[in-house]
């Protein structure tokens, strides 16, 4: 490669001097002894301002762009606005969400109370419902901790939604649930107290069903043993002045609530810390069942930081924390979701489950068939048991015992969709059943054609199932949109630097090489080319008819073969 470059450099000295050019001076005078930075920021030996300021401005996108493409400040962002604070976009969601929630009830109606009690009939039940109320609920008494966390109280107002609802004066038959309750539990007691106890319900006349309004079975009815507990009963077991099975949900809750903000950890990030001041919860002994480290609904630990498959979320009425497994990922109105079920063995067996164990008090004597959980300790010790609606995913002995139920997944499952950037649950519902367990009491005259069963008495579905818009869109930014977004962003400010950077070199370049005297030293090139190409036509005319003679010359016949000349003779 050398030794062509010297090739051709021989061969210009040679075009020059044929040519009759003088060889190329050095560059002008206000160029020489420039540093390449000086060349870059004058133009004709003159500082630019405007050039060193496009410079500047290209060496900072340049840099801003390697920088955004190497740390992850789109996180940061996101982090900021996610913890819980004061003024965070996440706190307002928080604090009062905003979101339409609605608690959807049905009511098992039994349509053949009679022959259940006197022919030995399965329950025929008829599902009324919906009844649907929507929930308006904030958080109230907020205070911070130091140790990053927030402790609050619910307020939750139910209001009846009618445009989606059944009539919530229709009638309906149903277990009275104070009198089976207090039944089952007096087999316990002697036989002297059972039938002092026979008497006075018979005196009273209560019968094993009641037919009262859908409204008043929610909210309330009168009931004399009911008022009788609440006057007498210690505070701890005291149940509300009325029979009604939401009854308690109007209002501030009694329960304070402390959970982790995400400023210590967002592997904990909308878990519970506290709940009434304790660590646990205080309906069960051990663990797991007393566990509280679950969230309460409103976030989730985000699966891109905690790498794990199960979730746990805790609801006051189902008496524990449930455990969800991810199932897969989704979408929700082009936001990404990750779908979380509750898992096949929540309500097993301890045989299957050694976990449920806890569940089943000290002697297993609330260890119910499979499918079931005993709620009696936060259920004023009443016999009631909880499973998924119309015995979903249970043994098959509790559905076949009364007729009227059909389970069916999609419409019985617990489900929560949760974005796995952020922990936010885009939509969920959680469905239960509620159900009496009652045990034959034939000493007691009201009660006692009412067979051993475990009787469904309502099932409740709560959740969300839509987003408001403002929420929709800042999750929609946060991460479909930020997700692309951010790399072109990054990638865009390291193109447009690295185009202002050689811009700015080409027209450097371009001054220095094109000035006023090169281009006089290139018009005078090529006049002399001119020149030359004229002269040099001529030459070669020249050069042509020298050539054509010569070459006449050695045309002409050959001597005589045998060697004489040609004496003129």
């Amino acid at each position: 490669m050398g030794l062509h470059k010297q090739y051709l450099k021989v061969g210009q000295s040679a075009k020059n001097r044929l040519f009759g050019i003088k060889p190329m001076r050095k560059t002008p005078a206000s160029s020489e002894g420039s540093s390449p930075i000086q060349m870059l920021i004058s133009e004709q030996g003159k500082f630019n301002h405007g050039r060193l300021v496009v410079i500047v401005f290209g060496l900072f996108t340049l840099a801003m762009g390697i920088i955004l493409s190497s740390i992850p400040w789109l996180d940061y962002f996101i982090l900021k606005n996610l913890r819980l604070m004061n003024g965070s976009i996440s706190y307002h969601y928080w604090q009062r969400p905003g979101v339409i929630r609605l608690t959807k009830v049905y009511i098992f109606n039994v349509t053949n109370a009679d022959a259940f009690l006197n022919n030995g009939e399965k329950p025929r039940l008829a599902e009324i419902g919906p009844f649907v109320y929507r929930e308006d609920m904030e958080k109230v008494n907020i205070k911070f901790h130091e140790n990053g966390t927030v402790t609050f109280q619910h307020n939750k107002i139910l209001q009846f939604v009618p445009e989606l609802s059944v009539d919530r004066n229709a009638r309906v038959v149903v277990p009275n649930i104070p009198l089976l309750t207090l039944s089952t539990q007096a087999n316990s007691l002697p036989r002297l107290v059972r039938m002092t106890l026979s008497i006075m319900l018979r005196a009273m006349g209560l019968q094993p069903f009641v037919n009262v309004t859908a409204e008043e079975f929610i909210f309330g009815y009168d009931d004399t043993l009911v008022s009788l507990a609440h006057k007498f009963f210690p505070k701890h077991r005291r149940p509300m002045s009325k029979m009604g099975l939401l009854l308690g949900r109007n209002g501030t809750l009694n329960e304070v609530s402390t959970i982790f903000t995400g400023h210590t950890s967002m592997e904990e990030f909308g878990l519970l810390n506290r709940l009434n001041g304790l660590d646990h919860l205080p309906y069960w002994k051990g663990s797991p069942c007393n566990d509280i480290l679950a969230s309460e609904g409103s976030f989730f630990p985000p699966r891109k930081y905690t790498h794990s498959d199960i979730v746990h979320v805790y609801d006051k009425d189902v008496c524990r924390i449930l455990p969800l497994k991810f199932r897969g990922m989704t979408s929700k109105d082009g936001i990404e979701a990750g779908l979380y079920t509750t898992t096949e063995d929540v309500f097993d067996l301890p045989d299957s489950q050694p976990d449920n164990k806890c569940y089943c008090g000290e002697n297993d004597e609330m260890c119910p068939a499979k499918g079931l959980q005993s709620i009696a300790p936060c259920q004023f010790g009443a016999p009631a048991y909880l499973s998924f609606p119309h015995f979903y995913n249970a043994d098959p002995a509790l559905l076949d015992a009364v007729e009227g139920l059909k389970p069916e997944e999609e419409k019985h499952r617990t489900y929560f969709l949760i974005q796995p950037s952020l922990g936010v649950p885009v939509e969920g519902q959680v469905r239960v059943q509620f159900n009496l367990k009652v045990e034959r009491s034939p000493n007691i005259h009201s009660v006692s054609k009412f067979p051993d069963i475990v009787f469904p008495i309502i099932w409740i579905q709560e959740g969300v199932a839509e987003l408001t818009p403002v929420i929709r869109r800042w999750l929609y930014l946060a991460t479909t949109v930020a997700e692309i977004a951010a790399p072109i962003l990054s990638y865009s400010c390291i193109a447009v630097g690295i185009l202002i950077l050689v811009g700015v070199f080409v027209k450097a370049y371009k001054n220095i090489v094109f000035t006023k005297e090169t281009l006089e030293r290139g018009k005078e090139t090529l006049r002399r080319g001119s020149s030359f190409i004229v002269n040099g036509q001529h030459r070669l005319l020249i050069i042509r008819d020298s050539y054509t003679l010569l070459n006449n010359v050695n045309t002409d016949p050959d001597p005589d073969p045998d060697g004489n000349q040609d004496d003129g003779v």
